[in-house]
């Protein structure tokens, strides 16, 4: 029997109400609109002010949209996969809370941490169950909900991280659609310039450590933008090279929206028009494992069926990775 590929048949998306401009942001750290928008390329970023709710109140309402989206009914699930940093608890898995707040009783689930890599690398371990044949649903999610962990006084910081969440459908399929490759990869020595300090079994909570500030994003901003830009434009031009496309062959470039910087440096090298690539960095900053599937929440109306994606990223650890696929779909 024909071992199945993973297509994505459907995708849903959240993102807060409460938008924070960099206006308003240069309030509270010292900074300004010209500063952010030349060096990142952020104007303004989603906020989630409820009180008393986490990353799983994004992922259940992206994952909510993409049930209704596609016709899909909760008991039909046989896989929540959640992509995050920003866990609701250390323990549950937040995707056993979304699945629980969303009615899905007869699959399994549990949480990849990846840094901003994590969507991607949730995509290909759906992938996998996809096409082992046992598995005919599974939901990939991506969510952060970043203010919770930013240091609104860090000039390095606070202009970059949004909150959101975006969620794909993943189902078999048998006409050469969906997953094509997928390249991963890590090298540990970038948990030095990339990391929150404490709140960990190595470093837990104290008191010192929260008047440290210990529990917030740090950052060293010129070595990690160095990797990034190197390591995300090569491996997806190594992808391209792989499977011998050219930059016509390429539909869309779907990168992680870390900087413009960086999303621009990758675009060409890989030869490819800006009107190739999907960018949303400007209205939702850097929403770390929902910046990918946001994007094509953004773009999924102008995709067709047969499309050939490029998913690219970039994200603490140091991790990177790419994923071409082709999309299963027409958007109605």
């Amino acid at each position: 029997m024909q071992r199945p590929s993973a297509a994505i048949t459907g995708i849903g998306g959240y993102v807060p109400d409460y938008i924070l401009g960099n206006d308003e942001l240069s309030k509270l750290v010292d900074t300004t609109d010209e500063w952010i928008m030349t060096r990142i390329g952020i104007r303004e970023r989603r906020i989630l002010k409820e009180p008393g709710e986490g990353t799983s109140f994004m992922g259940a309402k992206a994952v909510e949209e993409l049930l209704r989206k596609t016709g899909t009914k909760p008991e039909e699930i046989d896989l929540v996969i959640c992509a995050t940093v920003t866990p609701d608890h250390l323990f549950p898995a937040t995707a056993n809370i979304i699945a629980d707040k969303v009615g899905i009783k007869n699959g399994f689930h549990f949480d990849i941490n990846a840094g901003c890599s994590g969507f991607l690398y949730a995509l290909a371990t759906g992938t996998r169950f996809i096409e082992s044949g046992q598995y005919k649903k599974a939901i990939v999610v991506g969510a952060d909900k970043m203010s919770s962990i930013v240091d609104y006084t860090d000039r390095s910081v606070s202009p970059i991280f949004g909150d959101g969440a975006g969620a794909v459908l993943l189902e078999p399929n048998y006409d050469g659609l969906g997953v094509v490759d997928m390249m991963l990869q890590s090298d540990g020595v970038g948990r030095h310039h990339l990391h929150q300090k404490a709140g960990g079994s190595v470093k837990p909570p104290t008191h010192e450590s929260i008047d440290a500030r210990e529990h917030f994003i740090y950052q060293e901003g010129q070595p990690v933008f160095k990797w990034a830009v190197s390591k995300m434009a090569d491996i997806s031009v190594e992808m391209m090279e792989k499977h011998h496309l050219t930059s016509d062959d390429i539909t869309y470039l779907v990168p992680h929206q870390a900087n413009m910087r960086i999303i621009s440096a990758t675009a060409q090298r890989m030869g490819l028009d800006p009107n190739k690539v999907m960018i949303n960095i400007e209205k939702y900053g850097n929403t770390t494992a929902g910046t990918l599937p946001l994007c094509i929440w953004d773009y999924e109306h102008e995709l067709k069926k047969g499309d050939n994606l490029i998913l690219a990223t970039f994200g603490a650890g140091f991790t990177w990775g790419s994923i071409y696929l082709k999309w299963a779909y027409d958007s109605k």
